[in-house]
């Protein structure tokens, strides 16, 4: 092997983040890098934001085989999650997927990432927004007067952009307090409504009609889209202190704290609301709180912790909206604009998706589109699975091109056997999607292919300028 292949320094997506980065150098005492804690509440509040509050009505049409759904779908995320453990562990740099995909496979694998996770983000926020809106409402009327319905869900957009521009000590502060809020009362409903819990209540295991297999998948196409944010630490992997240790483990511990958390919800709820009335319910949570304590107090209870889970989710979505770009663009791949960064926090990143997810909120709201703001929500699950499917490759890729920089030949089977597995639940993923998601989607890839068309000239005409340059001007 020749010295060339073996030099760190050859490798641009692989050099220390402080050499690539100056703001890792900087003092700014409102740019703090995440410790444990705060990343793993990071991942925890990405992956649980509002759809826990609605999932349990969602799948109980379909009995509770969906429960069957739930474990396979834990088991991918856990395998997916141990992947980006190991490919933070060998590319501690802020990015995440991007970093891995371009390390691997270059620049236009990159971009695809970077691309899809995007739009990913900022689609994704706005949903967020429009559904925190709606429990909103059970505290406020504010859905009889468009106006108040819009400038709701901007505000609840904004704010977390506000704390995100107010630098990273602020967003982790921000994480840990919604985390907090959010998972107390969770716990306590998922814990407590297994003291109330009714067999009587579970209903069928599988009242549809057709195989029990297609009745896992229909519910698992439900689900799936629980599981998005898995990645969360990794693409924050520059602003968490020792990456190489703390991104696996809170990657790995915040998609258990999730799973625990969706399951015994989940299980909760079926076991103290009939069954009958969950496939109805637009608030199964609050229907489980009435069922244990009686009252209607539930549903106010309940509308205030989505709120808190949503605002959360989009404290922390908004900031990995930003980082993505962040990193193409410093190598590139992005426009320039996006490299721009005070507090330790991608502002420019931060801005322009919260005004792209504020005019997709609009919108919305006043063309009356429900249909296909649905059908973009649904695109945001296969827009995540391609940087899923590009990162697992990655690691595929390492594990097997005979890099020994890259390779623990002590952990190559399991590592393999994990790349394997999470590969394939990012296919599961895609093909819950559905056809109309994944058509939509692959136009959302092709027209950032032009995009990267555009930058690809740039850095031509740049590279090509600068030859230029030199020939005529040599150096001594």
């Amino acid at each position: 092997m020749s010295t060339a292949t073996t030099t760190p320094q050859r490798d641009p997506a692989r050099r220390d983040p402080a050499q690539r980065d100056p703001a890792r150098r900087t003092d700014d005492k409102h740019a703090r890098r995440f410790g444990l804690p705060i990343a793993t509440a990071l991942v925890m509040g990405n992956i649980i934001g509002g759809g826990i509050f609605l999932l349990p009505a969602s799948v109980a049409p379909y009995g509770t085989i969906s429960l069957v759904a739930f474990g396979v779908l834990t088991l991918g995320a856990i395998a997916l999650a141990l992947v980006f453990g190991r490919l933070a562990h060998r590319l501690p740099q802020t990015g995440g997927p991007y970093v891995y995909a371009r390390a691997a496979f270059g620049d236009f694998a990159g971009f695809l990432a970077a691309w899809s996770y995007w739009i990913t983000a900022w689609v994704s926020n706005a949903a967020l927004a429009v559904a925190a809106v709606g429990y909103l409402d059970v505290l406020v009327p504010v859905h009889g007067s468009k106006p108040a319905t819009i400038a709701a869900a901007l505000l609840f957009q904004w704010l977390p952009a506000l704390a995100n521009l107010a630098g990273t000590r602020y967003v982790g502060a921000v994480q840990i307090v919604a985390t907090v809020l959010k998972f107390v009362p969770l716990i306590l409903v998922a814990v407590g409504g297994l003291f109330f819990f009714d067999s009587a209540n579970l209903g069928p295991f599988h009242p549809s009609e057709g195989g029990a297999l297609g009745a896992v998948s229909a519910s698992a196409a439900i689900l799936l889209f629980s599981y998005l944010g898995v990645e969360s630490a990794a693409v924050s992997a520059g602003e968490v202190r020792d990456p190489r240790r703390n991104v696996g483990r809170a990657t790995v511990l915040g998609t258990l704290g999730a799973a625990a958390v969706y399951l015994l919800g989940t299980l909760a709820v079926f076991g103290t609301v009939a069954h009958d009335k969950l496939v109805t319910s637009t608030a199964p949570f609050s229907d489980a709180v009435n069922a244990m304590f009686g009252g209607s107090w539930g549903g106010a209870a309940v509308a205030c912790m989505a709120m808190v889970s949503m605002l959360g989710a989009l404290n922390g979505w908004t900031l990995l909206s930003a980082q993505a770009p962040y990193a193409a663009a410093r190598d590139g791949l992005f426009p320039k604009v996006f490299t721009v960064k005070r507090r330790g926090v991608p502002t420019v990143g931060v801005l322009v998706t919260v005004v792209l997810a504020s005019f997709l909120t609009v919108y919305n709201y006043t063309a009356g589109t429900k249909g296909v703001f649905e059908i973009l929500v649904l695109v945001t699950t296969f827009t995540a699975t391609v940087p899923y499917l590009l990162s697992t490759a990655a690691q595929v890729y390492f594990l097997f091109s005979g890099r020994s920089d890259e390779v623990s030949r002590a952990r190559l089977a399991r590592d393999a056997a994990l790349a394997l597995a999470a590969f394939g639940f990012s296919l599961w993923l895609v093909a819950g999607s559905g056809y109309a998601a994944v058509y939509q989607g692959v136009l959302f890839l092709f027209a950032g292919v032009l995009v990267y068309a555009w930058m690809a000239a740039r850095r031509q005409r740049a590279a090509s300028g600068a030859m230029t340059a030199g020939a005529v001007n040599p150096g001594p």
